[in-house]
């Protein structure tokens, strides 16, 4: 599910000054690992478009960044659809959503609208996603719990590179697909009940994983458990509630949209939640400012 209210805004200016690209992320200056996977981003985009320039790279997120809240995604998304406008390169949305998974696999679901599936693919030109039900298809709202703002020891890159040496990651795989079909069928029918048991069992999975691993990833901590344990209990009261959180301690509870307001409340009431961020589903990448692009809507 695309949100609506977190939003990263990237700018892509051609220098031919330049002798490598410069990536500034919400005003500072990047260097080390964050500029070199932008550098090697731009590589690709260089060599499908034929060109030797080097660029300015803006980019600002309204949302703390490499705190479990995908902002590698929504981050890799922009850019793949400002650099292509930049250098001229005239994209389906399906190949920038290819595009923008060479950067950060999630950050293909980034690029369609709405309520979007990543297709696993056997080759690049099959991985992408597409949209399987639009925005205003069900009236959903994430509730983000924010416990911590600071960027997490343990990048989802690390992560990824040693999920195989857990015990449970192969019978994780195994059963993806069975996974993918419910919450796919419970979105359509606007199942919530469903859709709850089937992310919740999906994220525990996941970081069974890492903390299964070697060695191991122990992303939650004490708040992130008992937010995780309010949600079930506010299920059982009635309220339709459901967690995940991904490579993080923060916790997105997803619930109906006219629930929205009574899960704010009780989460801001849980010691230790620092903000709450909501969204409701939205949109994915387009462009501001500019006459459509790409086949990508401008707001």
């Amino acid at each position: 599910m695309n949100l609506a209210s977190l939003q990263t805004k990237t700018e892509v200016r051609i220098d031919t000054s330049l002798k490598q690209d410069i990536f500034t992320l919400n005003g500072i200056q990047q260097s080390g690992v964050p500029l070199e996977r932008v550098q090697s981003f731009m590589g690709i985009i260089r060599k499908w478009s034929e060109s030797s320039d080097y660029s300015l790279i803006n980019s600002e997120n309204n949302f703390p960044d490499s705190a479990g809240l995908a902002s590698s995604a929504s981050g890799f998304a922009a850019l793949a659809a400002a650099a292509s406008a930049a250098y001229g390169l005239e994209l389906s949305t399906k190949d920038l959503s290819r595009l923008a998974r060479r950067g950060s696999g999630s950050a293909a679901r980034s690029i369609p609208s709405g309520f979007v599936e990543w297709y696993a693919g056997h080759t690049d030109e099959d991985s992408y996603a597409k949209t399987i039900a639009p925005a205003d298809h069900w009236d959903l709202a994430d509730c983000i719990a924010i416990i911590k703002k600071e960027p997490k020891e343990t990048g989802s890159t690390a992560g990824h590179q040693i999920a195989a040496t857990s015990p449970i990651q192969k019978a994780r795989v195994l059963d993806c697909s069975r996974r993918l079909d419910i919450c796919r069928q419970a979105i359509k029918e606007k199942d919530f009940s469903a859709l709850a048991e089937i992310i919740e069992l999906d994220s525990n999975l996941l970081h069974a994983v890492m903390m299964s691993s070697t060695p191991p990833l122990l992303y939650w901590c004490g708040i992130s458990l008992e937010i995780m344990k309010q949600v079930a209990r506010w299920r059982k009261e009635g309220i339709p509630a459901a967690y995940t959180l991904d490579a993080g301690p923060n916790v997105h509870v997803i619930c109906e949209g006219k629930y929205q307001d009574e899960i704010i409340k009780r989460l801001d009431e849980i010691t230790g939640v620092l903000a709450i961020l909501p969204s409701r589903p939205g949109n994915g990448a387009c462009m501001l400012g500019l006459d459509k692009i790409n086949n990508l809507p401008t707001p």
